[in-house]
């Protein structure tokens, strides 16, 4: 191909703005579905991370019918001898009444959840030690971290003040104890302990006349990623009872379920965001095959083939695809890098659980660079079926 078949080619590229325009395309299109994965994937782990991290551990062990029978002891020793296992630890669910008397007024707040909890366990196996903002965690048998909310509700309940917990015993009866606050205990997003009292456990037992009985424990472990493996272990272990250990996915599944169709409908959402890059790409390149047929009547009046002008608007194709996955991928990443290093939150909730998903991120950008192929081919088909005589008198 001689000197003016190059130069020829080389006029069809001359279109900068055109071709930055369908490069940007490209670009959004990926930085809409990076940002989205970002949001939306980091708001479910977020909340993942902190149902794992404050209520169900890595693994829950509860009790098919009735509350777990066996001592704490045996139970943690026997999960914190395997080495997968950071700690374990004992909890004890129930509802409560609290009243207290605050400027002379009488407030009374009832169905309050509360958990017990063992003090020197519970800092091993979970943080919510972490979200007391005011105060210290519960480390008496008469001492109650309330909830932020619960403080509220109590007319600003703060350190040091007295209140009333009544909770109804394993017979139906009331069982009355006079507790200090030692701590208010706040998260953000409201994920932890904010709208519950948490008291010794030991305590709670003898309020509930369940003395030796736990609720359940959870499990943290060092390698979140053999928690089926251990879970599975326990229960072969101990096959005569009537254990049910649940991961965390398991056991915080119907509070996930409607989260994962959310965010599978953004994804979607994201996906058609792509598409729509690809009909912008469409749309530049035959703008770029009608503003280039003179180009293209010399091209083939100097000995160019249908093939030969079917490359060159698949291979701008190609540059653009190029250009659009690598500057969109870059901007993604740049995206993801702030919010991991800033934990990115909205309005005060959660900070949100930012990861590197690899393997998204290389299919985001192959998808976009084979839209961007598939998006040239109708234009090159019909800048292939311009007529050399037609094509230099329309330019």
């Amino acid at each position: 191909m001689d000197y003016r078949l190059r130069l020829a080619k080389r006029m069809l590229f001359n279109k900068k703005g055109s071709l930055l325009g369908a490069v940007l395309a490209v670009t959004i299109g990926i930085l809409v579905i990076h940002v989205n994965f970002v949001i939306f994937q980091g708001l479910f782990d977020a909340i993942v991370r902190d149902i794992s991290d404050y209520r169900n551990g890595d693994i829950l062990v509860t009790d098919e019918a009735d509350y777990i029978d066996k001592s704490d002891l045996s139970i943690v020793n026997w999960f914190e001898r395997i080495p997968f296992v950071e700690a374990a630890a004992p909890r004890l669910s129930s509802t409560a009444e609290i009243e207290i008397l605050k400027n002379g007024k009488l407030i009374e707040e009832t169905r309050i959840p509360i958990v017990g909890i063992d003090p020197f366990r519970d800092i091993r196996a979970s943080t919510v030690h972490e979200t007391v903002t005011e105060g210290n965690y519960v480390f008496s048998r008469n001492s109650i971290v309330l909830g932020s909310n619960v403080a509220r509700d109590l007319g600003e309940a703060q350190v040091g003040d007295s209140i009333k917990v009544l909770v109804v015993d394993r017979w139906g009866e009331d069982q009355i104890r006079r507790f200090t606050v030692s701590g208010i205990a706040k998260s953000p997003g409201g994920q932890g302990f904010d709208y519950t009292a948490v008291i010794h456990i030991d305590t709670l037992r003898e309020m509930m006349n369940r003395q030796g009985n736990t609720g359940s424990f959870m499990v943290k472990l060092n390698d979140p990623s053999k928690a089926l493996e251990v879970k599975e272990f326990f229960l072969l272990s101990f096959p005569n009872d009537d254990f049910l250990a649940e991961t965390i996915e398991e056991s915080a599944e119907e509070q996930l379920a409607g989260f994962r169709s959310g965010i599978a409908m953004i994804n979607m959402i994201g996906y058609f965001g792509m598409m729509s890059s690809a009909f912008a790409i469409v749309t530049i390149q035959m703008m770029l095959v009608n503003g280039k047929t003179k180009e293209i009547g010399v091209m083939r009046s100097i000995g160019a083939k249908r093939k030969d002008i079917l490359i060159i608007f698949i291979f701008q194709g190609m540059i653009i695809g190029a250009i659009g996955a690598g500057v969109g991928t870059a901007a993604g990443l740049s995206y993801t890098f702030y919010a991991k290093e800033t934990k990115m939150s909205f309005n005060n909730s959660l900070p949100l659980e930012v990861t590197y998903n690899w393997g998204k991120i290389v299919q985001t950008a192959l998808t976009s660079f084979v839209l961007a192929i598939i998006a040239s081919l109708y234009p090159s088909y019909r800048a292939t079926k311009l007529l050399p005589v037609e094509a230099m008198r329309t330019g």
